[in-house]
């Protein structure tokens, strides 16, 4: 069974993406989902919608051109 929500280290991880990298890709792509903040003082855990993030790499994927084989086999 998969859990519902990643921690932000876990999705850096699955995605190869530093703290950083991550915080970029969100101010960049609006489309990335938003993070869940338990808490709210500044060091509360920040989650992700696992079904969420999974959802957008599967829309980026299915986004991407295809690539061409230029006849060969």
């Amino acid at each position: 069974m998969q859990a519902m929500l990643k921690r932000l280290n876990r999705v850096c991880s699955e995605l190869d993406l530093s703290r950083e990298g991550l915080r970029k890709l969100q101010a960049k792509d609006p489309t990335f989902p938003a993070s869940i903040k338990l808490g709210d003082s500044m060091q509360s855990p920040v989650y992700f919608d696992a079904d969420e993030i999974s959802a957008w790499l599967e829309s980026k994927k299915a986004a991407r051109q295809p690539i061409v084989n230029n006849g060969e086999a």
